[in-house]
């Protein structure tokens, strides 16, 4: 078993990290800044620290004037605010122009538990995937959170990140072969029936939903779409060709995100059957986040379920092809 941590415990380990040797490195948040775990980076580079206080569309602006004068700045706050109530500062401030600013937002989906619907932001991958000239990511587990802010540092454009606020296991560090690179998925684990592409925590979900479905003599492939903008194309093209039918899964809402995304680009070149699994066009509600998120059936075994559905619609297809 790997390490267990929250991506967002890692994602302010890396700050540290890379601040030491990146000295145009700048961070900001909007008073969260112990929820959002970037106070290790205002301990150690206090001059290179922002807090901005409860204004984000504010810190969006300054974001944006310091990256235009050559700076490479995280801005942080949680999801809801940094990609719901700052929108029109991310959109017209940092991606018009394009700049280098990396909005990050924390405590994203449902897994934020007893803060409840208000917070619970299941949007985000859709309302910034929609802004044109955006990266759009979420790191599944701590080590693939350190490449991902690696990259983000060396990437010079507008990109949104999000975090978890639960500790997940790490299951990226074990891949062999495994390297992060913006815009490119990785396949955790090869087969040949079914593909689930999942991103964040629903990947860990994804790899025991694997499990499950040996057991039943189905063959899945799991691929860890950490990117899912720009989306990698010539591996979902792949996975779905060899398996000849897909499921996706993802924390937030199913319309405007992962399962858009792939199902966007399969309907045009290569039609599969694609079930999508994920929050159902609903608000999140309070509770501890193991219940909440068995509640939605953002689990590995509702995932297994949506992968036996998927590999019968793919032989009901076969079956009536042959008939004709």
């Amino acid at each position: 078993m790997g390490e267990v941590i929250a991506t967002r415990a890692a994602y302010g380990k890396a700050l540290v990290k890379f601040g030491e040797t990146v000295p145009e490195l700048i961070v900001m948040d909007a008073d969260l800044a112990g929820a959002t775990m970037t106070n290790g980076f205002a301990k150690a580079f206090p001059e290179r620290f922002l807090d901005m206080g409860i204004a984000e569309a504010d810190m969006m602006g300054v974001a944006a004037g310091l990256a235009a004068c050559g700076k490479k700045v995280f801005a942080t706050s949680f999801a809801m605010f940094a990609a719901g109530r700052a929108w029109e500062q991310v959109r017209n401030s940092i991606c018009y122009p394009r700049l280098g600013v990396k909005v990050v937002g924390s405590h994203g989906g449902l897994s934020v538990g007893e803060d409840g619907a208000t917070h619970q932001c299941i949007e985000d991958f859709a309302i910034m995937r929609a802004i044109p000239g955006m990266t759009v990511l979420c790191p599944c587990d701590g080590h693939e959170m350190e490449q991902a802010v690696k990259a983000l540092i060396d990437y010079d454009g507008p990109a949104y990140m999000r975090l978890g606020r639960l500790a997940v296991e790490t299951v990226t560090d074990s891949v062999e072969g495994y390297r992060f690179e913006l815009g490119k998925g990785v396949t955790l684990l090869d087969g040949s029936d079914v593909t689930i592409i999942a991103v964040g925590m629903m990947v860990q979900e994804a790899l025991k939903a694997a499990g499950l479905l040996k057991a039943d003599g189905i063959s899945a492939r799991v691929i860890d779409m950490h990117t899912i903008k720009p989306l990698d194309e010539e591996l979902v093209l792949a996975a779905a060709r060899e398996t000849g039918a897909v499921v996706t899964s993802e924390e937030a809402n199913v319309i405007g995100g992962l399962g858009s995304a792939v199902c966007e680009l399969l309907s045009a070149r290569c039609p599969v059957p694609v079930i999508r699994h994920g929050v159902n066009d609903q608000f999140g509600r309070s509770g501890k986040a193991p219940l909440v998120l068995q509640a939605y059936g953002l689990t590995a075994e509702v995932i297994a379920e949506k992968a036996r559905e998927a590999v019968e619609l793919k032989g009901r297809q076969a079956g009536s092809l042959g008939a004709l």
